[in-house]
């Protein structure tokens, strides 16, 4: 078992185990990448207070997420192709997080589908929604997910078009990978990787294939998946899907003020801040830049949030979590933390990638002067003056 002590160390180890176009699909952000390596970069800039001599005994990580208990303010964000980082990668990490206590969220592009987690046990998950032109494939997704019993379901907003990724293109990224010369010999340096995949039947999509008429292969697939995107998604469309689901509803990229506010309108039970990890708005600012603005809009006279408030794209450790709660975060999701562990080792690595997190987290609260996470607020962290900016 090799000595991980980070997030790091599990992402090289990723990268050395996963064929190199499910790699580079994880490891990427659009265009020139600009906002992808800012996430993270970013949150870099705010700086953590030491405090001394405090009781820090009996420390206090757990709380509430949508109502049901966590063991630290955290969820797995939804991604898409889990399970090509690692053979039934989405239930592996679906098992690791029910043993840890966190929330996972289910991605509409997942390998295994809504039905095979059900099967393997491992629920309740949370269920992500893209919003594609088939309406009536929509709804029949929102009720299979009603049917599973996911108490939560987290709309993406942020994909109405795909921004373009140079490396997935350049890589001719599918589900299952095409059998060309330069795929099958990068392969043959995975052994490990391509074993796990021959011992399993779930290499597609399969939250779509066999639930669409006329996709039966990979070419319909993918020609099914391109054109299906909604460009015409609008705050009615997100209203309607709010007036379908009973359960607890959370909208996925929220990156304004301004939308912030009009989740709120729809119904919103809770909102990401994110910029889907820098893979859509290249030169668009970073998640943790934009949270504190947006922290203020959905906060009302009497101080209390009128939604809880997450955020994803850029963590990468339980400091980043700390620095997320200090500037307003109720909770932080984690999208390419929890694939570095899957690729890296399995249902293991999705379990050591949130102990490494949990245990940075309580140690930085700790060295704050802190012992329970309810209590860590801005006075907590010294952040530039300009780290908001001043734009025009």
């Amino acid at each position: 078992m090799p000595i991980i002590t980070c997030i790091e160390d599990l992402r090289q180890r990723h990268q050395a185990r996963v064929p190199r176009m499910f790699w580079d699909y994880c490891e990427s952000g659009s265009y020139t990448e600009q906002t992808f390596r800012e996430n993270a970069a970013d949150f870099t800039q705010i700086r953590l207070r030491q405090l001394v001599a405090r009781d820090l005994s009996d420390r206090r990580l757990g709380g509430q997420m949508l109502g049901q208990q966590v063991t630290m303010p955290l969820a797995i964000s939804p991604t898409g192709s889990a399970g090509m980082q690692w053979a039934d990668g989405e239930i592996l990490g679906a098992r690791a997080a029910k043993k840890f206590g966190v929330p996972f969220t289910l991605s509409t592009m997942s390998i295994c589908s809504i039905e095979d987690l059900a099967e393997a046990g491992v629920g309740p998950f949370w269920f992500q929604l893209y919003v594609m032109r088939d309406e009536d494939f929509v709804d029949r997704l929102i009720a299979r997910a009603k049917a599973a019993g996911c108490p939560a379901l987290v709309v993406t907003l942020d994909l109405q078009v795909i921004g373009q990724r140079h490396k997935d293109i350049k890589n001719g990224l599918s589900a299952p990978p095409r059998l060309t010369l330069p795929n099958i010999l990068n392969m043959m340096t995975r052994p490990a990787w391509c074993l796990a995949m021959a011992r399993t039947k779930r290499r597609t999509f399969r939250n779509v294939m066999g639930h669409v008429k006329g996709v039966t292969d990979l070419a319909s697939l993918n020609a099914w998946t391109w054109e299906q995107f909604e460009p015409r998604l609008t705050w009615d469309m997100v209203r309607r899907i709010r007036d379908q689901w009973q359960g607890k509803f959370v909208l996925k990229g929220i990156l304004d003020a301004d939308d912030a506010r009009m989740a709120l309108d729809v119904g919103a039970d809770a909102i990401v801040v994110s910029n889907h990890g820098g893979r859509q708005q290249d030169g668009a600012l970073s998640s943790i830049r934009m949270l504190p603005g947006i922290v203020r809009a959905l906060t009302g006279p009497d101080g209390k949030k009128r939604a809880e408030i997450y955020i994803d794209s850029g963590i990468r450790s339980g400091q980043d979590v700390l620095k997320a709660r200090a500037l307003g975060a109720d909770a932080a999701m984690i999208g390419r933390p929890w694939l570095y562990g899957l690729g890296a080792m399995g249902e293991a690595g999705v379990t050591k990638a949130l102990e490494v997190i949990r245990d940075e987290l309580d140690i930085a609260m700790a060295l704050c002067g802190e012992r329970d996470l309810a209590r860590i607020s801005r006075d907590h962290v010294l952040v530039p003056k300009d780290f908001e900016g001043d734009w025009a």
